[in-house]
């Protein structure tokens, strides 16, 4: 584990993930912070709702939004435990968020760091500044649990 206490939105992400647990989803969390205000926060939910595109990030998204009143989430921090999949990376872009924090990396799934890199595209009309490893050892321990319980 880290040896400094984690930063609060990391910590709320990842309480968001045992939510995601505790419904039989896969364990990924996500907080929106604006202003240094937590405005948004989410866990995975595609099965609960039947919606393949019921991300922690991407619900963490639409929530931000509407308590904006504004699609773009301009000067916002999107804190998540495990790096966006493609999907998630073009939201976040979209978006416009600020600052991307994820805690794990995702060498199977992930695009930022690893697969398609979205941010890295000439097509990506946003690059948010990306911040990757706070969190990771706690993040990482909840989907092995997660899923050595389904094994």
């Amino acid at each position: 584990m880290n040896r400094w206490p984690l930063p609060e939105p990391m910590a709320l992400a990842l309480a968001e993930a045992g939510k995601a647990v505790a419904a039989g989803e896969v364990p990924i969390g996500a907080v929106i912070v604006k202003d240094g205000n937590v405005i948004a926060a989410a866990h995975n939910a595609p099965r609960g709702l039947c919606d393949p595109t019921a991300h922690a990030e991407v619900l963490a998204i639409r929530a931000a939004a509407k308590a904006l009143g504004n699609e773009r989430l301009e000067g916002c921090e999107l804190w998540v435990t495990l790096e966006p999949c493609a999907m998630c990376a073009g939201a976040i872009a979209h978006s416009r968020i600020a600052r991307l924090y994820y805690a794990a990396p995702d060498p199977k799934g992930g695009a930022v760091e690893h697969g398609a890199r979205v941010f890295e595209q000439d097509q990506c009309l946003h690059r948010p500044e990306v911040y990757s490893g706070m969190g990771e050892a706690e993040a990482g321990q909840v989907l092995r649990d997660f899923f050595a319980a389904r094994r």
